[in-house]
């Protein structure tokens, strides 16, 4: 197996070795990367003006190029992911980058029938007898039954991309 560069988070800052890692290792990191990110946004939003006379707690350009840096690298390390995901086969025939797709419907189609399943649960609060009478025209019973079977998809299909993602390893 060859040594494919591996970007590891320090406390301060990211360096690069040599060694293999794992994909699920590689997209540990690329959260990482996102919430250093995130913190070096923070920081240089707070940094950036300060009232006449005084000095700001770090000096923004400083944090503009690490921000930078980082996000560089989180460029390569997400090309890398993404390559990976294109050649990894899973056991279902599939690549990872299909599954991952497949899991993004079925989360959208799960959220849209909890979302449909919420808006037919109309409470009906009527004060007299004139006022507009409501009902709901889809069977909330079979909404929910049909979430229940996407949850279950959702669940088998992610424990088999976890798997897949402990058992990879990330591509340069």
């Amino acid at each position: 197996m060859s040594s494919v560069r591996k970007m590891v988070i320090n406390k301060w800052s990211l360096e690069i070795r040599d060694t293999d890692m794992k994909l699920a290792d590689a997209l540990l990191l690329r959260s990482d990367m996102n919430k250093k990110v995130a913190s070096l946004s923070e920081r240089l939003k707070g940094n950036c003006r300060v009232q006449a006379g005084e000095e700001p707690g770090e000096d923004p350009q400083k944090l503009l190029v690490e921000a930078f840096r980082v996000m560089q690298e989180f460029e390569l390390l997400v090309s890398r992911i993404n390559r990976t995901n294109l050649s990894v086969k899973l056991t279902n025939g599939k690549t990872m980058m299909e599954a991952i797709a497949e899991r993004d419907r079925l989360e959208g189609q799960h959220k849209l029938l909890k979302e449909a399943a919420c808006a037919c649960r109309i409470e009906n609060n009527y004060y007299s007898n004139s006022e507009i009478k409501w009902r709901s025209v889809l069977k909330v019973d079979s909404l929910e039954k049909q979430a229940d079977d996407l949850s279950k998809k959702i669940r088998e299909l992610n424990s088999t991309i976890q798997s897949a993602n402990w058992t990879a390893e990330l591509l340069d």
